[in-house]
C-alpha cells in the first residue's frame, strides 16, 4: 500500500480542521465502507450485495488504495475515495469500470492508468474543503506514483428515469468527448433516443470536478440497475491539469 503524507485544510463544517490520509488498518477500511454504505444504500437506495450489514465491499475492495478525509477534531471519515493501481488492477484481472464498459482502446495506456471510484462525502460535511481534500489526495497519489492518466465512473441519478442524465450529456458532447481513438462502449447504453434531451439540470458535483480538471468523457452513458445511476467513463490525462489546478492539488495545500 502506497505511504503518503497527511494534508490538514481548514474547513467550513463545525469542525475547524479536516486531513487527509489514506487507510492503514481493516479497521480504517471499514470505516469507509460504511460511509459508502450511508450513502451510496440509505441515502441513494443502492441494491448492495454485502456480507456484513451497514458495509459496501465487494471484490475489489481488497486490491484498492482507500484515500480518507477526516473531522481534525472527531476523527470520523468523513470523506473517500477507492484507487486500484495499475499493478492492482492486472493482479485482480482488470478494472472494476470494464464491467460496464469495453475498454479495448485504453488498453495500451493501462500500465500507467489508475482506477478511481466509490467516492462520497457524509451529507453533513459537503464542503468545498472535504472535496478539494479528496481531489488533493489523489493528486498527490498520482504524482508519486508516477501515473499519466486517471480513469473513473462518474455516476448521474437516474431518479427521473435517465431524462436528467440524457439532457446533462447533450451538453457534454459540445465540448468534452475523448478522441475517437480513446472512445469507450457501454454494456447497457442509457436508451438516449428515447429520453428527452432538452432540460437544465445542475450538473453532479464530481462530474463537474472532472471536467473542468481537464477530464474527457469517453463515449455514451452506460445505465448501472443497481445504483440506478447513468455513468460516464472519464479519463483525465494527468498533462491536461491546468498550472492554477497543479498547483492548488500537486502537494501545496500542506507538507
Amino acid at each position: 500500500m502506497m505511504m503518503l503524507n497527511q494534508h490538514a485544510q481548514t474547513g467550513t463544517h463545525s469542525s475547524p480542521k479536516f486531513f487527509y490520509c489514506f487507510a492503514q488498518t481493516k479497521a480504517d477500511i471499514e470505516e469507509a465502507q460504511r460511509l459508502r454504505y450511508r450513502v451510496f444504500a440509505e441515502e441513494m437506495g443502492a441494491r448492495l450485495s454485502t456480507r456484513k450489514p451497514g458495509v459496501d465491499e465487494d471484490i475489489y475492495d481488497p486490491y484498492c488504495d482507500h484515500l480518507l478525509v477526516r473531522d481534525g477534531i472527531t476523527n470520523e471519515v468523513v470523506g473517500t475515495y477507492r484507487i486500484l493501481s495499475p499493478e492492482k488492477a492486472r493482479k485482480i484481472g482488470g478494472y472494476y469500470s470494464q464491467s460496464e464498459f469495453d475498454l479495448t482502446r485504453l488498453e495500451h495506456l493501462s500500465g500507467r492508468m489508475v482506477e478511481v471510484g466509490r467516492s462520497c462525502v457524509h451529507p453533513d460535511y459537503r464542503s468545498g474543503a472535504v472535496i478539494a481534500l479528496l481531489w488533493a489526495g489523489l493528486a498527490d497519489y498520482m504524482e508519486r506514483g508516477g501515473y499519466g492518466y486517471l480513469i473513473g465512473c462518474a455516476s448521474i441519478s437516474m431518479a427521473d428515469g435517465g431524462h436528467s442524465a440524457a439532457s446533462l450529456f447533450s451538453r457534454i458532447q459540445v465540448d468534452n468527448m475523448s478522441p475517437i481513438e480513446w472512445r469507450v462502449f457501454p454494456r447497457c447504453p442509457l436508451p438516449l433516443k428515447s429520453l428527452r434531451s432538452d432540460l437544465n439540470p445542475a450538473m453532479p458535483p464530481l462530474v463537474k470536478g472532472y471536467l473542468r480538471l481537464g477530464a474527457y468523457v469517453c463515449g455514451d452513458p452506460a445505465w448501472d440497475p443497481d445504483f440506478n445511476t447513468a455513468d460516464l467513463l472519464v479519463l483525465l490525462p494527468m498533462t491536461h491539469l491546468s498550472r492554477r489546478h497543479a498547483r492548488h492539488f500537486l502537494g501545496k495545500t500542506g507538507n
